[in-house]
């Protein structure tokens, strides 16, 4: 199984345990506002939630990782890879997404977990192109998708729901091209297979 380390996070598969805490972070209505109709989810809804992305890793030997401090063990919430059924007109494409609690918030970690993943992406799954999708208004999200190196290439509306949103994108090459050093080479360290 695939591991991931940056100076402050684990990302790593998903267990029992992290059904409750994750849970937590869906029920918190300002951690769920930007996605999708800005709907909650409870107990179950997240661990059907967390069987489908673990079916993804099955399936498509990559998806959303369990993102955990390092200090103190603690579920910090998710980032990752999957394919954005949701959005039909940008397939083929995969996307990097992440979702922490709120107490996690402000502190880079959200850029440092999904550097990790977007190289895991390009340098380990040999990925060609990775986008990542935003409701029109998330300006928190839009400027970590501008430190992964990424830059907006359309604004369409998401059919489920009817929201505006804005498709950014990073190509194999630009990641590789990168004049300074990108930020995943900065915080990721190569993956370990557990």
């Amino acid at each position: 199984m695939i591991t991931l380390e940056t100076p402050r996070l684990i990302l790593r598969r998903w267990r029992e345990e992290d059904v409750v805490p994750m849970a937590t972070i869906n029920a918190d209505p300002e951690v769920m506002r930007w996605i999708r109709d800005g709907s909650v989810r409870d107990e179950q809804q997240t661990r059907s939630g967390i069987q489908a992305w673990e079916s993804e890793w099955e399936s498509q030997g990559f998806g959303l990782f369990a993102v955990e401090i390092r200090s103190t063990g603690e579920l910090a919430g998710f980032t990752g890879l999957s394919v954005p059924n949701f959005l039909p007109e940008v397939l083929p494409a995969v996307e990097v997404g992440w979702r922490l609690g709120r107490s996690h918030w402000g502190q880079g970690l959200a850029t440092e977990a999904a550097a990790a993943a977007v190289r895991f992406g390009f340098a380990e799954r040999g990925l060609e192109r990775i986008v990542s999708i935003t409701q029109v208004g998330n300006d928190a999200s839009e400027r970590i998708m501008t430190k992964l190196g990424m830059h907006p290439v359309r604004e369409t509306v998401n059919p489920n729901g009817g929201r505006r949103v804005r498709v950014f994108e990073l190509t194999s090459d630009q990641w590789t091209r990168c004049r300074r050093p990108c930020q995943a080479e900065l915080w990721a360290s190569p993956p370990q297979n557990l």
